[in-house]
């Protein structure tokens, strides 16, 4: 029997949305969204029905009807911990995401989309490797103030697709290896997956610097800055996030317009890419200890593993600790996807979140 797939990903500019029949992609779309269209909106779960309703004309428009889904997968939000895989789209998750996500972001509102289409189309939905994943070990979570513990949340959706398709191209049973899998985007996450389960993790607010985000920073000259140069949180939130790495070094974020400075003899913008490169590495390297060492393969995803000279600076650093492979790209859609096929196949099974929501 082939599964017929609605794949929404709700991000805070554009709203992507595909179908697919199996693993093969009918079509795929993004809808962009803005700022004039998003002005009237207070707080982004207030979009909910402006982007429900856009997702409905986008399948409607490529001749879709809703009673031909056999399920709805949404990109899991800033949910509660979770571990990898699949959850089943209920009331307590829309509730959890609506009154108490541990953070905005654009996918908190995926799940409710999802499951306003699910009813019309009388299929489950569900959410796949959501944003706040969390496996990682008790003792990898500990820092030098009780207050403040380590935790999981980074590109958990496209690291773990990485590990699932390369295994599955290379005939490995990823649950009987350590594997590195290094998104790299705009921002920065590097996650250590061992036998099957994500147990550290290092996030792009701890990490090496990125075209955007500042990564990991010594602690007291952020102390320092917040308290001399920015008003409030937000201020310096948006600094740290959209304003640091390369757009701070160099005034771009794009990985292209970098390369093309260093082709054209800017030493500086060289010195920063090297910058990089080396952050990355180190980072790589500090999650080895974890398992003695024992690394099976070191994987660099996300769209900067498409850069030639990118992947060659980190593999010449890090191909001593084990065997560099590229898995290029973001495949969001395709994980999303995958994932709940594996789910309607049989080969895995959905979670839930339990529990009772106060608004």
């Amino acid at each position: 029997m082939a599964y017929k797939i609605l794949a929404i990903n709700p991000g805070s500019t554009s709203t992507k949305v595909a179908v697919y029949v199996d693993k093969e992609q009918q079509w795929v779309e993004s809808i962009s969204h803005s700022a004039e269209e998003l002005k009237p909106f207070n707080d982004i779960y207030d979009q909910l029905d402006f982007r429900t309703d856009l997702v409905i004309k986008c399948y409607e428009k490529h001749g879709d009807k809703v009673e031909d889904f056999d399920a709805i997968v949404a990109r899991g939000g800033l949910m509660p911990p979770v571990h990898a895989g699949a959850y089943e789209v209920n009331q307590y998750m829309i509730d959890m995401m609506h009154y108490h996500p541990q953070n905005s972001h654009a996918s908190n509102m995926a799940a409710a989309i999802a499951d306003h289409i699910a009813k019309q189309a009388g299929c489950k939905a569900y959410t796949y490797d959501a944003v706040a994943v969390d496996e990682m070990e008790g003792i990898v979570r500990v820092t030098g103030l009780k207050e403040i513990e380590r935790y999981g949340r980074g590109h958990n959706l496209n690291m773990r697709a990485a590990v699932l398709n390369f295994c599955e191209q290379e005939k490995l049973d990823y649950k009987k290896l350590n594997i590195m899998s290094v998104h790299m985007g705009g921002g920065i996450s590097i996650g250590l997956i061992s036998k099957g389960r994500i147990i550290d993790m290092i996030s792009d607010d701890e990490g090496p610097f990125s075209p955007e985000r500042s990564g990991g920073l010594p602690a007291f000259r952020v102390i320092d800055l917040c308290y001399d140069e920015y008003p409030n949180k937000k201020a310096m939130m948006n600094h740290l996030k959209n304003e640091a790495g390369f757009m701070s070094h160099l005034g771009t974020t794009d990985l292209r317009e970098v390369e093309k400075m260093i082709a054209d003899g800017d030493e500086h913008a060289k010195f920063i890419f090297d910058a990089m490169a080396l952050n990355i590495a180190k980072n790589i390297a500090k999650l080895t200890v974890d398992v003695n060492g024992q690394i099976d393969y070191i994987l660099l995803t996300g769209g900067m593993a498409f850069s030639d000279a990118l992947t060659k600076e980190i593999a010449d650093r890090v191909g001593w600790i084990a065997p560099v492979r590229l898995m290029p790209g973001e495949k969001e859609m395709d994980s999303l996807a995958f994932g709940v096929l594996r789910v309607l196949n049989g080969t895995e099974t959905a979670d839930k979140l339990e529990g009772v929501c106060e608004k």
